[in-house]
C-alpha cells in the first residue's frame, strides 16, 4: 500500500507540472481564437441576412416576376438571375435594360457587404451550341459571368480584388433538362456573397508549398 502511495505521489506531481508548464494555457488560448472565430462569422451572417432584406426590398418587383431569387445556402448569400434578364439568346453582352437590376445588387455589395468576396457563376442548359459562335456552353456561360464582372467593377466600382468568375456551362443543373422550365431556370448567373471566415478558413487549411 506505500508503494503505491509512493508512486502516485511522483505521477501527481509530474501532472500539475504539466499542467503548470503552459499546456492548459494553449489548451485555453484554442478555445479563445475559436471563440472569436465564430464572433467573427456571426458577424458576417449577420451582414449578410442585413443584405439579403436589403436585396430582397430593391428586387421585389424582379423577384416577384420570377427574374430574380435571393437566398441563402452553405456557400452565402446568393442572387440568382435568370439568364434571359441579362442576356439575349446566345449572347454574351448585357442587356441595356438589366443594368438597373445589377446596379441594385452593386449598390448593396458596395455597403452593406462591402469587405466580402463575390463569386460571379456562369449556367447554361444542356442544348448544343449551334448558331451563336461559342466552342461551348462552357465558353458562353464564363463570357456571360465575365461581362457582370465588368459591369460591377468597371461601372459601378465594385473592388476588383474581390470578384471571380466561374464557367459552369451545363454541368450544375438546378432542374431537368427535358422540360423547358427547367431549362429556363438551369440558363442563370448567380453573384454569391461569400463568408470571408469560410474563405480565410481553406487558405490556412492549404499545404505549405
Amino acid at each position: 500500500m506505500r508503494q503505491k502511495s509512493a508512486l502516485f505521489i511522483p505521477i501527481l506531481l509530474i501532472l500539475v507540472t504539466f499542467t503548470l508548464s503552459g499546456c492548459t494555457l494553449i489548451f485555453q488560448k484554442g478555445r479563445r481564437t475559436d471563440i472569436e472565430k465564430i464572433s467573427k462569422l456571426k458577424s458576417e451572417l449577420s451582414d449578410l441576412e442585413r443584405a439579403k432584406q436589403e436585396l430582397e426590398d430593391q428586387l421585389r418587383k424582379e423577384i416577384a416576376d420570377k427574374q430574380v431569387n435571393v437566398s441563402m445556402n452553405d456557400r452565402g448569400l446568393v442572387v440568382t438571375f435568370v439568364a434571359e434578364v441579362l442576356f439575349d439568346s446566345g449572347k454574351a453582352d448585357l442587356r441595356s435594360d438589366s443594368l438597373p437590376k445589377l446596379d441594385k445588387v452593386a449598390s448593396v455589395l458596395n455597403t452593406t457587404v462591402k469587405d466580402l468576396n463575390v463569386g460571379i457563376e456562369g449556367h447554361t442548359d444542356n442544348d448544343p451550341i449551334k448558331r451563336s459562335g461559342w466552342k461551348s456552353n462552357w465558353e458562353l456561360s464564363a463570357h456571360r459571368a465575365l461581362s457582370v464582372l465588368h459591369h460591377l467593377s468597371d461601372k459601378q466600382g465594385v473592388d476588383p480584388a474581390r470578384l471571380n468568375i466561374a464557367g459552369f456551362g451545363e454541368y450544375r443543373p438546378v432542374a431537368s433538362n427535358a422540360s423547358k422550365a427547367g431549362k429556363q431556370k438551369n440558363r442563370r448567373v448567380e453573384i454569391v456573397i461569400l463568408p470571408k471566415t469560410s474563405t480565410e478558413g481553406r487558405a490556412e487549411e492549404a499545404p505549405a508549398e
